[in-house]
C-alpha cells in the first residue's frame, strides 16, 4: 500500500475560458528580460572585446529564448483546450514564443546594433582625427544608446509580419494569444 507521498499528484487543467495573463510574466515583466538584449549589448562592445564575449552575448539572450519559450508550452499543457489536442496548442505556444523571441529580441536587435556600429565606427574613421580607442568607444556607446529606440519599433514589426504571415498559417486562436503574445 502505497502512502499518500507516493502518489502521483495530478494537477487540474484551468478551462480554456479561464485562461488569463499572468499577472506578472517572469519573463517579460521581470528584470531577467533584460537577459533577451544580451547579445545587442555584446555587438555594442564588438570594438572593444574579443569575438568569444560577444559569441556569449548571443549564447545568454538565446537561452532566455529558449526558457520563455519552454514556460509557455508549460502553461499551454495546463489548459484544458475542450476539443482541440493539448499537443498542438504546446506546440503553438512554443513555436511561436520561440520565432518570436528569436526574431524580436536576437536577429533583428542583434544585426540592427551591429549595423549601427559598424556604420557609427565607419563615419568617425573617415570624418574625424579621433584616436582608435575613442572611436571605438564612441561606437559602443552609440550602439548602447540604440537599444532602447530599437526595441519597439523591432517588436512591432515582428508582430505585423507574423500576424500576416505564420500566424496566419497556423490559424492562432484568440485563447493562446494570451499565452504567447507579450504586453507593450
Amino acid at each position: 500500500m502505497a502512502c499518500e507521498s507516493c502518489k502521483p499528484v495530478h494537477e487540474e487543467k484551468v478551462k480554456i475560458s479561464d485562461i488569463k495573463s499572468p499577472e506578472v510574466d517572469i519573463f517579460r515583466d521581470t528584470l531577467l528580460r533584460y537577459l533577451g538584449y544580451a547579445n545587442e549589448v555584446g555587438e555594442s562592445f564588438r570594438a572593444l572585446v574579443p569575438g568569444s564575449v560577444v559569441l556569449g552575448s548571443y549564447v545568454v539572450a538565446s537561452s532566455y529564448v529558449v526558457a520563455d519559450a519552454t514556460s509557455k508550452g508549460y502553461q499551454a499543457s495546463k489548459v484544458d483546450w475542450g476539443e482541440d489536442s493539448t499537443s498542438k496548442k504546446v506546440v503553438h505556444a512554443v513555436g511561436d514564443t520561440l520565432i518570436w523571441q528569436g526574431l524580436a529580441s536576437v536577429a533583428i536587435p542583434g544585426f540592427t546594433i551591429n549595423r549601427i556600429c559598424k556604420l557609427s565606427h565607419y563615419v568617425l574613421a573617415n570624418t574625424t582625427n579621433l584616436p582608435l580607442p575613442v572611436r571605438k568607444w564612441t561606437t559602443t556607446a552609440i550602439g548602447l544608446a540604440s537599444i532602447p529606440f530599437i526595441v519597439k519599433p523591432i517588436d512591432r514589426s515582428v508582430d505585423y509580419a507574423m500576424n500576416n504571415t505564420l500566424r496566419r498559417w497556423y490559424s492562432i486562436q484568440p485563447q493562446e494569444e494570451q499565452l504567447v503574445h507579450h504586453r507593450r
